[in-house]
């Protein structure tokens, strides 16, 4: 869990919101592009995708077929999120739950490939449970206060 501070206020973010929000932020080009700021931003989210397997690998002790496949899925997920964050259809808050909705997928893909002991350690949606403070404002709430109506 994350505490994120915007214009003075505090936020709680889960690591893979932000991570599927900034990833989906970073693309500047259309799928079509092939020049080179696509070719960066692919090569960039490749290391990004290397890197999170590489950590989950090191901390849920995956062997080589279990990498594999959680290459396979982290790979999946970055082509939804990226349909989404090109979808200008898809509204601020549906954008959201879709975002969300590929997150949960992804963790079941993710705990489907898992032994039983890797099952106890790999839980990244506990931070959903997390009662915030009173005061504390979510992300959601974020995104009502700056989506015009």
């Amino acid at each position: 869990m994350w505490r994120v501070r915007v214009g003075g206020a505090s936020w709680i973010a889960s690591p893979f919101l932000c991570a599927a929000l900034l990833a989906s932020a970073s693309v500047a080009q259309t799928a079509d592009s092939t020049g080179p700021v696509q070719q960066t931003h692919a090569v960039h989210r490749r290391t990004r995708l290397e890197d999170r397997v590489k950590v989950l690998a090191e901390s849920l002790h995956l062997d080589d077929a279990q990498q594999v496949a959680v290459t396979k899925i982290l790979e999946e997920r970055q082509q939804e999120t990226l349909r989404i964050r090109r979808d200008a259809s898809i509204s601020g808050s549906d954008r959201m739950a879709q975002f969300r909705a590929i997150q949960d997928r992804t963790v079941v893909r993710i705990r489907s490939v898992l032994n039983e002991e890797q099952k106890k350690k790999y839980d990244p949606l506990a931070v959903r449970r997390v009662e915030p403070a009173p005061e504390q404002r979510s992300v959601e709430d974020w995104i009502k206060a700056t989506t015009p109506h």
